[in-house]
């Protein structure tokens, strides 16, 4: 099974502005928790993400994955770092939580070489 998690978050964003649309003052309330959970405090936005990660597979959400792997390879997460969080979530999660575990790691690993440099494409 393998899946496009950066095409996934793509073609959820527009779910996402029609239900702003739908739904305005809720989802402000939601933007504004949002804004303030990951605001840099005892805990850096890249643990944060890191942690967001993790609970995204223990409560087995797959845009929730996409959405935070791509964060958590923007704040500048390591492979081993992602792995050891999501070692944790698999830890509280069980059986489940590895096969999210495993599809996460692909999502972060897309996100990674997407952001990688080209050099085929330098030439």
């Amino acid at each position: 099974m393998h899946k496009n998690w950066p095409e996934m978050a793509a073609e959820l964003n527009p779910l996402v502005t029609a239900l702003r649309q739908e739904s305005p003052d809720v989802m402000r309330a939601f933007s504004q928790m949002a804004q303030s959970a990951t605001k840099q405090g005892a805990l850096d936005p890249k643990t944060k993400e890191l942690i967001a990660f993790a609970i995204s597979v223990a409560v087995r959400c797959d845009a929730c994955i996409a959405f935070h792997a791509k964060a958590a390879q923007k704040y500048g997460a390591t492979r081993e770092e992602v792995s050891e969080a999501l070692g944790m979530a698999v830890y509280m999660g069980a059986g489940p939580s590895v096969m999210y575990a495993a599809q996460a790691l692909e999502a972060f690993d897309q996100y990674a070489a997407a952001a990688e440099p080209n050099p085929a494409a330098a030439r």
